[in-house]
């Protein structure tokens, strides 16, 4: 029976690279060593632990029963050790290394993406990888740092800080109103040419509420079906249908009138927006970094909306500013 002291453990973190990069190469390439040796650190280590850990074939490397209860093991030293020297540097200096953060295409480019760039200037050293995509993205395979996500989390075995929330509003294009008459409540959208989501799972079933906790659930139209938010909003504005929107995703929209709320006092369920990461004690330095960047953008970007809004509303009173008051 192996030993921990029979193990040189440096090999763990070219086996733990190996298993998340798929194959011998894209491993040697991630680590900057030679193929050829990272094939002696995985033969070495088979034989330091006595058991055949990976079936390599010419393309792909697929892990033994014991390889996989090896892996699981070394996945965890391995962060363990990289998020306890990150926090070492962090109590020397900025920032350092790579992070990489997944966010859904829409969200990333309005508010991920502004929220890095700050982080990225306060810390220079810190090179900033931003992936957004609309797909589930497995955080340990393609070695997330930080997930953005939208809604219910599917994995429970990360651990999750949350950053807010979104609603869905309905909304229609000017052009596409013309000429429609508008039901007198919200299940008469039925009737009308909807535009949806098809990456949820009952992309044509959507539930509202208002602000007294009525509830109601439209079977939509079939009409325009897209795989990503982005491209729901762009058939809205060009007006294919009506459509449920994210609220921070349509705001400009509004206020330039290039999109019309429907039935402003009814919206989707409230989701929730959570920034996941995989499980450890405690989050590193850099994770805690892109959280806190997030939630600093987010405050100022609500602060800058309030505003906004109270701003429209004097303007719409004739009540005048506030500086102009004192004077």
């Amino acid at each position: 029976m192996p030993e921990l002291r029979d193990v040189n453990l440096n090999r763990l973190v070219v086996f733990a690279a190996v298993v998340e990069a798929g194959s011998l190469s894209a491993a040697a390439d991630r680590l900057g060593l030679a193929k050829t040796m990272v094939s002696t650190h995985i033969q070495r280590l088979e034989a330091e632990v006595g058991a055949t850990l990976i079936v390599r074939t010419t393309r792909r490397s697929n892990l033994t029963e014991a390889g996989r209860t090896l892996y699981d093991a070394s996945r965890e030293c391995v962060r363990a050790a990289s998020d306890a020297l990150s926090a070492i540097s962090a109590t020397s200096g900025p920032l350092r290394g790579t992070v990489r953060v997944a966010a859904p295409v829409d969200y990333g480019t309005l508010v991920v993406a502004p929220a890095l760039a700050a982080l990225r200037c306060a810390h220079p050293g810190l090179d900033v990888e931003l992936v957004c995509g609309d797909s589930y993205v497995d955080l340990v395979a393609e070695r997330i740092d930080v997930a953005v996500r939208l809604g219910n989390l599917r994995d429970s075995s990360y651990r999750a800080a949350r950053l807010g929330q979104y609603l869905r509003w309905l909304v229609a294009s000017p052009a596409f109103l013309a000429g429609r008459r508008l039901p007198k409540s919200p299940s008469g959208l039925a009737e009308f040419p909807f535009v949806a989501l098809s990456t949820l799972a009952h992309p044509y079933t959507r539930s509202l509420s208002d602000a007294s906790g009525q509830r109601v659930t439209i079977r939509c139209k079939r009409a325009f079906l897209a795989n990503t938010a982005n491209a729901c909003r762009a058939a809205t504005l060009a007006g294919a249908g009506f459509g449920l929107l994210t609220d921070f995703s349509i705001g400009e929209d509004l206020k330039a009138g290039r999109l019309v709320r429907l039935f402003p006092q009814w919206a989707g369920e409230p989701a929730a927006i959570q920034a996941v990461y995989p499980s450890t004690r405690q989050p590193s330095p850099k994770i805690a970094a892109v959280i806190d960047a997030l939630r600093t953008h987010l405050a100022k970007s609500g602060s800058e909306a309030d505003q906004r809004r109270v701003s429209a509303r004097r303007k719409a009173s004739g009540e005048a500013p506030t500086a102009a008051r004192k004077r």
